[in-house]
């Protein structure tokens, strides 16, 4: 069975970051050389908070992590993946359960499946893009307030 998957458009993109003031990065390594930390600084630099996901974590970037999408603090405008593709049903299924806006699998993420079954549900869904090349993509359209660079 193939199942296809098409991201949103680049203005929805750029018009959907700039709603983004909260986002659950889901895998976030305490490695600098990682880039899902990179890309979660960077975050953090455009005006997002972020919430680290990884179990076993206290902290990461100077917040407090979480063991898992259901042990949020409260609700996130975006769950940030960088988890192996195998890993996606579960996160869509926390995800769903949670009533989350929006989900980025980031690049080389792809469970098109999970992916579609998310925006079933009505989450809006980005798929193997990065969200941090996307954001500089989007240049001078977001305008959070924040540093961009």
């Amino acid at each position: 069975m193939t199942t296809s998957f098409e991201n949103p458009s680049r203005e929805e993109i750029c018009r959907r970051l700039r709603q983004i003031r909260t986002v659950a990065v889901v895998g976030l390594s305490p490695r600098s050389d990682r880039p899902s930390y990179v890309v979660a600084q960077a975050l953090q630099r455009f005006g997002c908070r972020i919430v680290p996901v990884r179990p076993a974590v206290d902290s990461i970037l100077g917040e407090p992590a979480c063991a898992d999408l259901q042990a949020l603090p409260g609700p996130v405008d975006l769950v940030d993946v960088f988890r192996a593709p195998e890993y996606v049903d579960e996160i869509v299924d926390a995800c769903i359960a949670l009533n989350v806006p929006a989900l980025w699998l980031q690049e080389g993420v792809v469970n098109a499946a999970a992916a579609q079954r998310a925006r079933a549900a009505g989450i809006w869904v980005v798929m193997d893009r990065c969200i941090y090349k996307d954001w500089l993509g989007c240049g001078n359209a977001l305008s959070n307030g924040a540093d961009s660079g």
